[in-house]
Formats: structure tokens, sequence, C-alpha cells
């Protein structure tokens, strides 16, 4: 295979060694490396020398270009490899800032949230204990007034018993009065009527 590419180097006579095409920044580096392969037409004198001289320079040639559009290709290629990690490296801090800050919050509001919890548990008791010493209140307060109540209602019976007492007595006393009177046959003085 090597012996057929002098033979068509050696057949094609350009009258202009062509420019070099150029190469894409973003080609696979195998794509690079088959164009530096093909190697730039041979001048007159290479032609005039043996196939074999040919075949060796032209390797030689080959190499040279290779070695320097393959480093020129290596800078390309470690330089968007350098990129790639860099911009991988930010992106990652990225996250890593990101998860941070969603940690921090996070953690800031489970402790607003136990805090909150806290506060309302601390009310709630309060509240409770407020409500136990109101139904204390109230418990004692309506012991006084049904204690009033009895005291008053006690009260109220003395006050019948004694107004019962002085109506018997003072039936009595009118009857006895009146009984004096008809024994003696005397009128009262008072009239309690008008007649």
């Amino acid at each position: 295979m090597a012996e057929e590419e002098p033979k068509k180097v050696e057949t094609e006579t350009p009258s202009q060694p062509p420019p070099p095409a150029p190469e894409p920044a973003d080609a696979p580096p195998d794509v690079a490396e088959e164009k530096s392969v093909i190697p730039p037409p041979p001048t007159e004198e290479k032609r005039a020398e043996s196939t074999e001289l040919a075949v060796v320079e032209k390797v030689a040639e080959s190499t040279e270009k290779k070695s320097t559009e393959g480093s020129v290709n290596r800078d390309a290629v470690l330089a968007r490899v350098a990129t790639e990690k860099r911009i991988s490296l930010i992106k990652a801090w990225e996250e890593s800032e990101k998860s941070k800050a969603e940690n921090k919050a996070q953690k800031k509001l489970s402790s607003i949230a136990a805090w909150e919890n806290s506060k309302k548990a601390a009310l709630e008791a309060e509240l409770k204990k407020i409500e136990e010493k109101l139904e204390k209140q109230k418990a004692e307060y309506v012991e006084k007034v049904k204690n009033k109540v009895a005291l008053i209602h006690k009260e109220a019976e003395e006050k019948k018993a004694i107004v019962e007492a002085k109506r018997g007595e003072d039936l009595l006393k009118a009857e006895e009065s009146a009984a004096k009177y008809r024994a003696t046959g005397t009128t009262p003085k008072k009239i309690i009527g008008c007649f």
C-alpha cells in the first residue's frame, strides 16, 4: 500500500502546491490525524529519486508534519480539556454552594418551626393554666353564691317562722280579748272596720 501512494504522487504534477486546509477546532482527534497523514505533493527533485527514497522521505516529512500538527492539535485538545475541566469544577462548585444554601435554609426553617412549636406549646399551656384558674375561680364563686342563696333562704325561713309565730300570737290574743269582751259584755274601744 505504501508503494501505491508514491506512484499516485508521481503521476500527478501540480503546478502549485495546494494551501493546507484549515482544520476546524471542533474536529475530533481521529479526523485531524487522518488529515495529517496525507503528505504534500513531491517536488521535481523527489521525482527523480527512486521510489524507495521517496517513501522514506515521505514518511519522514509526514512525521514532521504530523508532530507539528499533532502538537497543535494536542494543545487545542489540552486547552479544550482544561476548559471542560474548569467548567465541570465550576459546575460542581455551583452545585455544592446551592446544596449548602439549601441545607442552610432547611436547617433555619426547621429551627424556626421548632421555635414556633415551642412557643405555641408554651402559650397553650399558659392558656390551659388560665382556664383552670378561671374554672377554679368560677367554682369558688358559684359555691359562694350558692352559700349566700342558702343563707338568704335560711333567713327568709326564719323571718317567715317569726311572722307565723307572731300571727299565731296575735290570733290567740284576739281570741282571748274577744272571749273577755263576751264574758264581760263590753264592747272593744277600737273598732277595726267602719260601719
